[in-house]
């Protein structure tokens, strides 16, 4: 329900998903990071705003069917536990639960096809040097994406990122095998993935 005059846009949609249909749909990926400041010098305005939910969660026809004045994409993933890595931020007059970096970066990264996404979020990776060691820990424990996982130490280590350190790599599961990303790339043998030439460097 609207209120006559009331401007909505698709984060006051947002609210309603969580807070009245009790669905785990959150801004995820670079739409969070933007959010919260982390990705500005990369994209001062979007005219796309990137959702994540569960597997299991339905968007109502009217929030598909409405117009927000943006290209709203909802990826239905559980690669990583629904509740897991989210921040309140606030709104307007209201909250609403996003992507904490952590997660947005590791939801960039379930995204990337090809050598220019994963250039950007290499790009949005070497601004994260705060980001919480105890939270890095417990989504890449609980992520069932072994390229998310490999791609995100890989970038972590290349951007000299301190908190990398405090990781106990050991508790996480990296599965096994090669994982070529782009055709025509370089492969990283610590982490077994072919990466685009353009990310070849230190750590190889």
């Amino acid at each position: 329900m609207i209120r006559h005059g009331d401007q909505v846009d698709y984060l006051g949609g947002v609210f309603a998903l969580q807070n009245q249909l009790g669905l785990s749909v959150h801004p995820g990926a670079k739409t969070a990071l933007n959010l919260q400041g982390k990705a500005h010098y990369l994209e001062l305005s979007s005219t796309n705003a990137q959702l994540f939910g569960a597997k299991e969660d339905k968007l109502p026809l009217w929030f598909k069917r409405r117009d927000w004045g943006v290209n709203v994409d909802c990826k239905l993933t559980s690669f990583l536990p629904p509740s897991l890595g989210l921040v309140d931020m606030e709104y307007k007059t209201f909250s609403i639960r996003v992507s904490s970096p952590a997660r947005a970066i590791m939801e960039c990264l379930y995204l990337t096809s090809g050598t220019e996404s994963l250039v950007e979020a290499y790009q949005l990776m070497e601004g994260l040097n705060n980001l919480r060691p105890t939270s890095v820990q417990a989504l890449l424990e609980t992520c069932t994406s072994v390229k998310v996982k490999r791609l995100f130490l890989f970038m972590a280590e290349k951007a000299g990122h301190d908190w990398l350190k405090y990781l106990q790599l050991e508790k996480i599961d990296f599965g096994s095998g090669k994982r070529s990303l782009v055709s025509d790339g370089v492969y990283v043998s610590k982490y077994q993935i072919t990466i685009p030439q353009a990310l070849a460097g230190a750590v190889l």
